[in-house]
């Protein structure tokens, strides 16, 4: 008689997994494709049934929004503002996620638990007082700086994202640092390696997924941030979601569709080039640490 093992038998659970994928895959797919045939359409194309194929490639629309919309100067201020909140939240989070993690100090409790606090603060509840605080500051340095330099200033919309997101970057990568042996240390130290060698060159390397995942998740908050962006730079030195937006407000009017999605597939293309530069560390990082947890 054939007995069936468990590993042969039917999983209706398993099964059930890949269709839930299998949707919210297309889900996803669908609408990015669809905006992209739209960006490629004519205007007469856009009365007509919105599923049809374009009729030809109508690259004009990209043109247009880079050049007439102005998404191409917006386009380099999000990239100048998402790079430097990078950068600056690297430069500080590493090295305070190292200390967190390694260093007992008088103290460290309370700081652990003001990162903890600062994980539940939505930065989008106290713009306001960011923006009176800033306002307040350019009020006092008008003698030096007549036109304002605190706002509408994109390295000042960039120290803000790194200051919020400071919290979320040091918790996640001290949790990282806990989880490496302290051999790999105290080798380097009998090298002769400093502090900040032991970290910059055998720390930070080993935990480049969890620096990864930082990376993208700030990327992503500083990238498709609005509110922030709109009410500390007011001024011409838009970033790609506010111009986005007024680009939509634009085209409604106008009825000039073509040029609209072209502008959303400028603002989304971005995001998945870096997604699909870094999928195999952020993946890496994700089963490291499901095994270490």
């Amino acid at each position: 008689m054939t007995t069936i093992t468990s590993a042969a038998r039917p999983r209706p659970g398993r099964a059930l997994t890949y269709v839930l994928v299998i949707a919210i895959a297309l889900a996803i797919a669908v609408p990015v494709a669809w905006v992209l045939l739209a960006s490629l359409k004519g205007k007469s194309e856009f009365y007509g049934s919105p599923w049809t194929l374009p009729e030809g490639l109508h690259l004009q629309n990209y043109v247009d929004a880079f050049v007439t919309a102005r998404m191409g100067h917006y386009f380099l201020t999000s990239v100048l503002v998402t790079v430097l909140g990078l950068v600056f939240v690297v430069a500080v989070s590493v090295p305070a996620a190292y200390v967190v993690a390694r260093y007992e100090f008088r103290g460290r409790g309370l700081v652990e638990v003001a990162l903890l606090a600062g994980l539940f603060v939505n930065v989008n509840y106290i713009v306001v007082p960011i923006f009176l605080m800033l306002v307040g500051w350019d009020r006092a340095l008008v003698d030096v700086f007549p036109g304002g330099f605190f706002i509408d200033n994109p390295a000042v919309l960039s120290l803000v994202y790194a200051a919020t997101s400071i919290p979320f970057t040091v918790y996640l990568l001290a949790a990282y640092f806990r989880s490496i042996p302290v051999d790999f240390e105290e080798a380097a130290a009998l090298d002769g390696a400093s502090r900040f060698q032991i970290m910059t060159r055998v720390m930070l390397p080993m935990a480049r997924p969890a620096l990864t995942t930082v990376l993208l998740f700030n990327f992503l908050a500083y990238w498709n941030d609005y509110i922030i962006a709109l009410t500390l730079l007011p001024g011409e030195g838009k970033t790609l979601q506010v111009g986005l937006l007024n680009l939509m407000t634009a085209q409604k009017a106008a009825a000039d569709y073509g040029r609209l999605y072209a502008g959303m597939v400028i603002v989304i293309v971005p995001v998945l080039i870096f997604y699909a530069l870094i999928q195999r560390r952020l993946i890496e990082g994700m089963a490291s640490g499901g095994v270490k947890g």
